[in-house]
């Protein structure tokens, strides 16, 4: 699975910069054997050649961690605390500690100079611009962006949905949206009211759980799930749905946060006032009350209403539309947005133009279900939304076609494989048949990008991370010295690691933390964008930093049983430091 681009190692910007520390503390850790604790006027010194210098016995084979044959590290463990008091040891191991601390302190100016830019494309799978010769797109959340006035309004609609035609208590009035109580990706346990955020390898990461807007222990978690461990069967299904027996739902969709916010409200409310209630029935209602906003159309007559509200981004999707154009590129745009509302929207940031950019333009298409059943027809729809009688034979540039399906598509267009781009926000329903099945390209538009690498380009962030990688590294190595006094030590680094890293959980988000990581590993959410996206990005407008004949390449992250002897490659533009800076960065490193 290609990693997450802005991983902890990536924290490290510079792989010269990890291998200097990692040789360093190495260096440190080396005199366990040679150094006498009971001389307290002695300490370890550090070869300056060896800080430049690495070799293969001097590098991990990932980020933080600590390289050293086994057994000579338990010899080397026996030795020292054989020959040791507790005092000594102690006082040994908290020099380590110290000196360890003081050289990632040292490295956190130069980390922090090489930020990432939050408009570049990232790569998981190697893509050319130059054999793209269509483009396609969806609509919400990849051609026009929403204020988050937006999620406020369906919270409200749907809210008072329930109450009206769902006979739920009066006082859930009281609830407003909570614009940052969730993040997109979460699962909701059905059966139990639960949301949490589970990470690839199907754990659930402690802590992240919430009952209604309170956190559930750690202990009544285990409990229930006899660990933390959610078991295939009970997952969502493919498309992140609960049904056929999975208990899960995964919420992918942008859309879904006030959906899961007012699942939250509706259980806080229930439980504060001690009213018993099925967590099915308020799943299943608050569901309905979400699509009602969609289907009845309240949503889209209310942004079109007051569209400067609701829309943003115009201007950029113009530039990236009209620089296809140009260039000679066919374009598509399959959504499930209804005529009246993308007209509208389009309208506002393309132009009044804007069918005249398309070849093929399909509303209300049915996705994921238009990729995947051949029994429906495509419409004409008249301009004044007339569903016409005839037969398609062509897919005409400047009509506008209902409902029909991908295999029909294909048949009428021609557009096949890998000549073909799509891009869309939801990762299951926009993105997986069609890489899966029919082998288009594909490209994931993820909003929340932007805001979360500027979280890490913060000097806190990268202070955070370098000393929690240090720690882990300096808590893996050490961990061989058995006798009480040494496991004390170590424990008390285990539990400031912790601390650690809950602290850069609640850096992104207080309930939930990151989008992309449950601490180090990737989140379920990363690990489909890595499956069924060859290319993401914050918005559309990062292609207008590229030109069309753009290779866009993943980096080769080493994997766990690799040692990084390759300089880090980075996805192109996104250091901001000049291309002969970045030479002479490598060439200095690795001296």
């Amino acid at each position: 699975m290609a990693p997450f681009p802005l991983t902890s190692l990536r924290v490290l910007k510079s792989p010269g910069i990890l291998q200097r520390l990692v040789v360093g503390c190495n260096d440190l850790y080396s005199h366990c054997g040679s150094w006498s604790c009971c001389d307290r006027t002695s300490r370890p010194r550090i070869s300056r050649s060896r800080v430049h210098g690495f070799g293969a016995s001097d590098v991990s084979s990932g980020a933080g961690q600590i390289l050293a044959p086994q057994s000579r590290t338990q010899n080397r463990a026996a030795m020292c605390t054989s020959s040791r008091s507790g005092h000594d040891t102690t006082n040994w191991l908290w020099s380590i500690y110290n000196e360890t601390k003081k050289q990632t302190e040292d490295l956190i100016p130069v980390i922090s100079s090489n930020f990432v830019n939050p408009d570049t494309i990232f790569a998981n799978n190697e893509i050319s611009l130059q054999d793209i010769e269509i483009y396609g797109f969806d609509y919400d959340y990849t051609l026009a962006f929403y204020s988050s006035h937006l999620h406020t309004l369906i919270f409200n609609i749907a809210r008072d949905i329930l109450i009206q035609e769902h006979r739920y208590p009066e006082g859930l009035r009281e609830y407003e949206y909570i614009p940052d109580f969730v993040i997109r990706g979460l699962h909701y346990d059905v059966q139990k009211a639960l949301l949490m955020k589970i990470d690839a390898f199907h754990y659930i990461q402690l802590g992240t759980v919430y009952r209604g807007l309170h956190p559930v222990s750690d202990k009544e978690v285990i409990a229930m799930y006899e660990g933390s461990h959610v078991p295939l069967e009970i997952m969502s299904d493919f498309y992140g749905k609960s049904s056929h027996g999975h208990t899960m739902k995964q919420f992918m969709d942008i859309f879904s946060l006030p959906e899961m916010t007012l699942l939250c409200c509706v259980s806080d409310y229930f439980m504060k006032h001690n009213i018993d209630y099925e967590p099915v029935h308020l799943y299943k209602d608050v569901k309905e009350a979400i699509g009602d906003v969609h289907v009845k159309g309240i949503m889209y007559r209310a942004v079109d209403a007051d569209i400067d509200k609701y829309i943003c981004y115009g201007e950029q999707t113009r530039a990236v539309l009209s620089k296809l154009s140009e260039n000679g590129k066919k374009m598509f745009l399959i959504t499930n947005s209804p005529f009246e509302f993308v007209d509208r929207g389009m309208n506002y940031i393309v132009g009044k133009d804007w069918r005249d950019i398309f070849d093929v333009v399909i509303v209300q298409a049915d996705k994921p279900g238009f990729f995947n059943d051949r029994r429906k027809p495509f419409r004409r729809l008249t301009d004044k939304g007339v569903l016409l009688w005839d037969r398609i034979h062509h897919l005409q540039k400047g009509q506008i076609y209902k409902q029909g399906n991908l295999y029909e598509f294909l048949r009428l267009t021609g557009w096949r494989g890998s000549k073909v781009l799509y891009f869309g926000d939801h990762i299951y329903s926009d993105l997986a048949d069609l890489t899966l099945k029919h082998g288009w390209r594909t490209g994931a538009i993820i909003p929340e990008l932007r805001k979360e690498i500027k979280i890490m380009n913060t000097e806190e962030y990268v202070h955070t991370m370098t000393w929690l990688q240090s720690l882990t590294g300096l808590v893996e190595h050490m961990q061989v010295h058995r006798d009480p006094a040494s496991q004390a030590v170590v424990q008390e680094w285990i539990k400031e690691r912790e601390k650690i890293r809950s602290r850069t959980k609640d850096i992104f988000n207080a309930q939930f933390g990151s989008l992309f990581r449950t601490y180090h590993n990737p989140t379920y959410f990363s690990r489909r964008l890595s499956r069924f996206a060859d290319i993401y990005m914050a918005s559309l407008s990062c292609l207008l930093r590229y030109d069309l004949q753009h290779t866009f390449f993943p980096r080769r992250t080493p994997l766990q049983h690799e040692s990084p002897f390759w300089p880090e490659q980075t996805s192109a533009g996104a250091m901001n430091i000049p291309f002969h800076a970045k030479m002479a960065t490598q060439v200095t490193t690795s001296e």
